[in-house]
């Protein structure tokens, strides 16, 4: 019988970290009645082994440094340790402490050193300060609700016992990925998600059969590392707003404990793990956005509780005259390539992907982790070299968002050695324009359904670079992109001057909620337009939760503090766009069942060209911006050699009908139709064997609509 992750665990912690660090590990010194002696210097953080606890923590400019016991819920320690001076090596403190019981105390730090503010040093020897290798943290673990201690944040040392048994990872490439972006939260916490936990990781667990049944294979959970929901904390017309999106870290190593449904002590984390398993066991891979380019202490007027206090000016990108820089647009910038944080934020990455078996992460505002200390652009910035190569990352997602705050936007440039991937900022900007109308992109719109290969060489980078989309957390939902011309953010509080004004949508003809049914019909065909052209894109497709239904967050294009309706899904408009829903799902399998869309197959048997654009005549591949219209072939041999897939893409953005001509097929082959968003709701979509057979080369292409037609026939020699 297989032995059990936990007592392997065990084992190692009782036999191969003693012959590692010690014979017997046997206390040498007491300070304040505890048993001590030097600790793991190797290891950050608290490492808990047989009798004893070691506490770790480097900071270069600290001369002393205490550590701090708390009873669990308490604000003031019961035991205050000094490190011993000869238990410094280096820059790094580290202490064992014997005879600790995990689950009966928290703990934190204080350090002392030079203050000095216009060179970055800001010690301070009364403040306690949380471990920022914390595996969980304490003190603000029921959301929405503050600590009531001037400190709020204390670590606690987590058991690694979770058995994983014998699971192993999808591993999907990201050519047949489609990524599905949610909140943990917002996804399950309206009353009508039916789930018996709602706004949790186990309410999102139970929405896995759902999620199956749409199609999709990947999550993209917005930031789940602790943050703090009570920064900025307002109350705009009796409703109270936080900080509920979460790209506010206030430690990068442990999950955050209010998506927890129950109290974890001393097992954060394990609720996490269960959903990553499910998830996983269901062919669903887990990507994470991890914000490293700022942290929830701001600026100078900003909390004062974890990096300021261990090296402000080495973790923190500051000015000349100690201030900070704010390239992230939330305060401070975190200092990515400076080695000591390079080296955090590697260990970090490996810790999600060793204990928690995390399949990807997307990097929030990533071009800062390619800026030098001094906050200029690298060309080949360390940190971002140092996680593609890195062996233990070898097989996760690099997802990068490749802009910042300040101005820097690297779209088709953000340094890659093959393993970044990139949010495609252009697919969004350009296909929105095309497909509300603005036909004069057809030329652009043209490269981005094709794999944007004037930003990504396929020949260096095959076609795993973009991540395409048309709506993600930031911005409108497809529902209010086709709903809304501008956006109403009057309920975040700042006289709807915050969020981007360039949104590239369009009303239909009515701002918002309306009864006209012939705008409503409207509105459901362009979504459903969107929705096909994205499928049918090359690149990999990420669209955002609640799409599928016409989720809506009523004109709402930043809603980062609205915990409430605007951000939850509401699920009964489930059952109200159910055919939404249908076509979604039908994509996505469609998508699936032809390759030659995703990737470069071998040559079709009837030398139709791998990919080719065309005019309103199949002839014409010159695209103008006077094109109103635009044509995509995908042709290739199936791996198994059995026949040819061939899916023609058409796309009609004006507003009148255009009779199109299908590309010419080899005898047997005909072209049939698949979906035809231009038809009654019942017929939009066609299942294999009862797609209509085109007997005619011409087909008529309804107003601002989207056809795909399949190629079928025996196999061609």
């Amino acid at each position: 019988m297989k032995k059990t992750t936990e007592l392997l665990t065990k084992e190692y912690t009782a036999k191969v970290l003693p012959s590692v660090f010690g014979s017997h590990l046997l206390p040498l010194d007491t300070v304040e009645g505890y048993k001590v002696r030097p600790g793991f210097y190797e290891i950050n953080g608290a490492t808990a082994i047989p009798g004893g606890i070691s506490f770790t923590v480097h900071s270069h400019h600290a001369v002393s440094c205490e550590l701090l016991l708390y009873h669990p819920e308490e604000c003031s320690p019961y035991a205050v340790l000094k490190y011993p001076d000869n238990y410094k090596i280096g820059h790094v403190f580290s202490m064992i402490v014997f005879g600790l019981n995990m689950a009966d105390f928290e703990y934190a730090f204080r350090l002392d050193g030079p203050f000095q503010p216009e060179k970055g040093f800001i010690f301070d020897k009364t403040k306690p300060l949380l471990d920022p290798y914390a595996r969980a943290v304490t003190g603000q673990s029921i959301w929405g609700v503050k600590s009531s201690c001037d400190v709020p944040y204390r670590a606690r040392v987590v058991k690694n016992n979770f058995d994983w048994g014998s699971f192993s990872q999808p591993l999907i490439t990201m050519e047949d990925l489609v990524i599905y972006e949610l909140h943990v939260r917002g996804f399950t916490k309206h009353s009508s998600s039916g789930v018996k936990h709602p706004g949790t990781f186990d309410g999102l667990i139970e929405k896995i059969p759902y999620l199956k049944k749409l199609g999709i294979n990947a999550v993209e959970l917005m930031p789940i590392f602790e943050f703090d929901e009570m920064s900025d904390r307002r109350e705009i017309n009796g409703k109270e707003l936080l900080n509920y999106w979460g790209y506010n870290t206030v430690s990068f190593f442990s999950p955050n404990t209010s998506y927890a449904s129950h109290n974890e002590a001393n097992q954060e984390g394990l609720e996490l793990k269960n959903l990553i398993k499910a998830l996983n066991e269901n062919g669903i891979e887990v990507i994470l956005d991890v914000v490293f380019n700022h942290t929830a202490e701001g600026n100078e007027a900003g909390p004062y509780f974890s990096f300021k206090g261990f090296d402000n000016n080495i973790y923190y990108m500051l000015t000349p005259d100690g201030k900070y820089y704010n390239f992230s647009g939330c305060g401070n910038t975190l200092n990515c390539n400076h080695p000591i944080v390079q080296q955090m934020i590697l260990e970090c990455l490996r810790y999600w992907v060793t204990n928690y078996r995390v399949d990807g992460f997307r990097f929030d505002l990533a071009t800062i982790l390619g800026r030098n200390e001094d906050g200029s652009p690298m060309s080949k910035p360390p940190l971002l070299q140092s996680l593609a190569f890195d062996p233990i990352l070898g097989n996760v997602k690099l997802i990068a968002e490749a802009w910042d705050a300040g101005g820097l936007y690297q779209v088709g440039t953000f340094p890659s050695w093959h393993r970044w991937a990139e949010w495609n900022g252009k697919y969004r900007d350009d296909l929105r324009g095309f497909l509300k109308g603005d036909y004069w992109l057809a030329p652009e719109a043209a490269k981005r359904i094709t794999g944007s290969t004037d930003l990504y060489d396929p020949k260096l980078r095959g076609y795993n670079a973009s991540v395409n989309f048309l709506t993600c957390h930031d911005g409108f939902t497809l529902y209010d992109l086709y709903a809304y011309n501008n956006k109403h953010n009057e309920a975040n509080g700042w006289n709807n001057t915050d969020g981007t004004n360039d949104n590239r949508s369009w009303n239909c003809g009515a701002e918002g909620d309306t009864t006209d049914p012939q705008i409503l019909e409207l509105r459901r065909r362009m979504i459903q337009n969107a929705c096909a052209v994205l499928m049918c894109s090359r690149g990999t497709p990420m669209f955002l939760a609640g799409d599928e239904f016409c989720n809506t967050q009523f004109g709402n294009n930043n809603p980062y503090c609205q915990d409430n309706e605007i951000s939850w899904l509401d699920w009964s408009l489930l059952d109200k766009n159910q055919d939404m829903f249908d076509f979604f799902s039908y994509m996505i399998g469609f998508r699936r069942s032809h390759p030659a869309i995703r990737r470069s197959l071998s040559p079709s048997h009837c030398n139709l060209d791998a990919i080719r654009i065309h005019q309103e005549h199949s002839f014409d591949s010159h695209i103008t911006s006077d094109s109103k219209m635009i044509g995509i072939l995908f042709a290739g041999r199936l791996p198994d050699d059995t026949a040819d897939d061939i899916v023609y893409l058409a796309v009609n953005v004006y507003w009148e009908p255009l009779t199109v001509t299908l590309p010419s097929l080899q005898e047997p082959l005909k072209w049939h139709l698949a979906v035809n968003t231009a038809e009654e709701d019942l017929q939009k979509i066609y299942h294999t064997p009862h797609m209509p057979v085109m007997n005619d080369s011409s087909f008529r292409l309804g107003a601002r609509s989207v056809a795909v037609f399949t190629a079928a026939g025996t196999k061609q020699r």
